[in-house]
């Protein structure tokens, strides 16, 4: 880890990414950008946005992981692929598999295998997240949308931005929800305590709206159909952990995997959205994957 410590002594207007761009020449201003919102870039001891304008007398605190620059290289791993087009594709990510690449695994991740089995993908998110324009945690399995060209990646980050994109998800959660139906509308940040968790966090949290419904009751647990309204990181998770539901095989926000699963059982069923090219509407919808079925077998 090397660490990097700035203060800034004469009145600025430059955004907070601009700046260090240009003295931290061998880290481009995607990495940091990415380093800014992982919370390895402080202000005054604080987070801040990438377009944050400096000021006089600001300290700027950087952690720079030693592997921060990493060659991510194409794999040959099979991809299920639900549906593509010159724009776009819908991969069936399986559980297990993380998205892209981060400190410590820069390999057998999503796009390891889409740089192997796609010949163009969109360059926005920079050399360690092509074509990545939304994530699933690791142990979440199901559908993504895959932008193929900065086209279709703009216009698609504005309307999940805009919330304009259907995602539902199926999850088993612990204890019977007596509601059939609920909203959970709690802002989510990171946790105080734990960097790497995040929390229903009322000060300085971003907003996070989660709907559910009740799809079957068992004598111990629910099957829920969730749906995004914003998309925060580990938001599913955290909002049924915070109403005393939290989600089975979920070892981080809960404290037993009963199942012995090895993950959550949480699985990303529909996207729904308006092609960026066409205009026309598209729904893609998934089963549960086999894991998921055999504890509710169990549980039946």
């Amino acid at each position: 880890m090397k660490k990097i410590e700035i203060n800034i002594e004469e009145e600025r207007l430059e955004r907070l990414d601009y700046y260090l761009s240009t003295i931290l020449n061998d880290i481009s201003r995607t990495e940091i950008q990415r380093l800014i919102k992982e919370g390895n870039i402080l202000v005054n001891g604080s987070i801040k946005k990438p377009k944050y304008l400096l000021k006089i007398r600001d300290n700027i605190v950087i952690e720079i992981p030693s592997d921060a620059k990493h060659e991510i290289l194409p794999q040959n791993i099979p991809l299920n692929i639900i549906y593509q087009d010159e724009d776009l594709a819908i991969i069936d990510k399986p559980q297990g598999m993380i998205v892209h690449p981060a400190t410590g695994n820069y390999s057998n991740t999503l796009v390891n295998a889409l740089l192997y089995n796609f010949k163009e993908l969109s360059s926005i998110g920079g050399e360690i997240r092509p074509g990545i324009i939304h994530r699933l945690d690791k142990n979440t399995s199901g559908l993504l949308i895959i932008a193929k060209n900065n086209f279709s990646h703009e216009v698609l980050s504005e309307s999940l931005k805009n919330r304009d994109v259907k995602r539902e998800y199926i999850a088993l959660v612990k204890g019977v929800i007596k509601e059939d139906t609920g909203v959970i509308n709690e802002p989510i940040g990171r946790n105080t305590k734990d960097r790497k968790k995040m929390s229903v966090v009322h000060k300085n949290g971003k907003a996070a709206i989660t709907h559910y419904e009740v799809l079957e009751r068992f004598e111990k647990y629910t099957l829920v159909k969730a749906k995004l309204e914003t998309g925060r990181t580990h938001q599913i998770r955290v909002h049924f952990s915070y109403i005393k539901h939290p989600i089975v095989g979920d070892t981080i926000y809960s404290h037993k995997d009963e199942f012995n699963l090895k993950g959550q059982l949480l699985h990303s069923i529909c996207v729904g959205f308006i092609h960026p090219r066409n205009g026309q509407y598209l729904e893609f919808n998934t089963e549960i994957p086999k894991r998921f079925k055999g504890v509710i077998k169990k549980l039946k």
